[in-house]
């Protein structure tokens, strides 16, 4: 028995509705039944974040670019 259950027969004077108490308990892992789908979102978040991480460090390397190539002059 889930230890929700026991804790709710212990505390409880009333009974919670069964939806309300179904949904406390009777959880799937829907994770686990959908390995190939949490996969695919894995691999494209690694991938859309790649591609943000690249433009910023092309911006970055831009950035420096254009600070290098002031002329600065001291007399």
């Amino acid at each position: 028995m889930a230890a929700i259950k026991l804790i709710h027969h212990v505390n409880s004077p009333t009974p919670l509705p069964s939806p309300f108490l179904s949904l406390l308990v009777a959880r799937d892992n829907w994770a686990n039944k959908n390995r190939g789908v949490v996969l695919v979102f894995a691999i494209v978040f690694l991938v859309v974040v790649g591609i943000i991480a690249l433009f910023a460090y092309r911006r970055w390397l831009k950035r420096k670019a254009e600070k290098e190539s002031y002329e600065t002059t001291s007399d």
